[in-house]
């Protein structure tokens, strides 16, 4: 749990056994899982509790939230030097075939030249259509 700790501790989170379970979880993700996918991985504990450690985890900016459509928010990790600052967003791919998200870290979001006197708030970019293992 050392290299969780450390992650924990470097966005200025408190290590609880809940947050390291959760960020060990997170972490062996590859693609965005949503609330209830990470409910069933702890079965027996509050779902409280999870719901605070993962908006904890997205105050501190350890993960990232997605929208993609369905309904349903999905949680990825954030890359380390990530501020969730819009330059550092990246754009999001949702399978319609088996319904997954996946971050296309290396496909950042454009940049928007907004009119004088707006301000930019969020953005959530989301490609959709047949992820590689689906085109299989």
């Amino acid at each position: 749990m050392k290299n969780t700790d450390d992650k924990l501790i470097s966005r200025n989170i408190k290590p609880t056994a809940m947050r390291e379970l959760v960020l060990g979880i997170l972490s062996e993700q590859k693609m965005a899982i949503s609330l209830s996918d990470l409910e069933h991985n702890f079965h027996k504990s509050d779902k409280v509790t999870l719901y605070r450690t993962l908006k904890t985890f997205e105050e501190r900016k350890l993960i990232h939230s997605i929208d993609d459509g369905t309904g349903a928010i999905k949680y990825a990790l954030c890359k380390e030097s990530c501020q969730c600052h819009p330059e550092d967003l990246h754009i999001h791919f949702f399978c319609t075939k088996c319904q997954h998200t996946f971050c296309l870290n290396d496909n950042p979001i454009p940049t928007i030249n907004l009119p004088v006197n707006f301000s930019l708030g969020t953005i959530n970019m989301v490609v959709k259509g047949v992820c590689a293992d689906c085109n299989h």
